[in-house]
């Protein structure tokens, strides 16, 4: 993290704060938002077997290989069967279609967002959103076997830096949430304008 906090200093860039998602508040705050996915019933315990980036740190279907590739390029490896969670990211395809048509400034350029909207409509299936191989990451709350998905983890943080979960009126998260603008790149899109919205949507969270 240092080297991040030496690069704002050389551009010139001023933070509120600097958020490391191993301090415990931000780890609070993620194991919260799990119970509160769980408790409206968006989480189910399953089985997962299929083509993962540990690059992008992402899942991918077979039709979406190119060359044997992610489609960033990015080499993958075949996970094995494996009990996992998942989020129900059926549920909210339409929803997420939905929230599109209406906001149609949600994502920029319209090439990007011609590009999620082409692939919601393409079909969501279910995310696994757990692994119990390695041992590194926020556990499962009342599962410990089981570590989140790095992407639950890490975008929480957007959420955990205001004081998630408090968010009562006048509270950090009441003023500044929803964001009023994020900067992303190309190759983490899918995380933040297809699965975060719908971790949002799920935990009755505004967008």
């Amino acid at each position: 993290s240092r080297s991040f906090r030496e690069l704002l200093t050389l551009l010139d860039i001023d933070n509120d704060r600097f958020i490391r998602t191993t301090e415990e508040f931000h780890k609070e705050s993620v194991r919260h938002l799990w119970n509160v996915l769980k408790d409206n019933g968006a989480i189910y315990l399953g089985s997962y077997e299929g083509w993962y980036s540990v690059r992008d740190e992402c899942y991918y279907n077979e039709s979406e290989l190119i060359d044997g590739k992610a489609p960033t390029g990015a080499e993958v490896t075949w996970v094995k069967k494996e009990d996992s969670y998942f989020f129900k990211l059926s549920d909210y395809q339409q929803r997420l279609l939905d929230h599109y048509e209406r906001h149609p400034d949600f994502i920029a350029p319209d090439s990007r967002r011609n590009e999620v909207v082409a692939f919601v409509k393409g079909g969501l299936k279910d995310l696994s959103i757990s692994r119990t191989t390695f041992d590194w990451g926020v556990s499962v709350p009342d599962d410990e076997d089981h570590v989140m998905y790095v992407w639950i983890d890490a975008l929480t943080n957007y959420i955990s830096a205001l004081g998630y979960p408090n968010t009562e009126k006048g509270s950090k998260f009441d003023t500044y949430w929803p964001a009023a603008l994020h900067v992303v790149g190309k190759d983490i899109l899918r995380f933040h304008a297809v699965y975060w919205p719908a971790f949002l949507m799920a935990a009755n969270l505004p967008l």
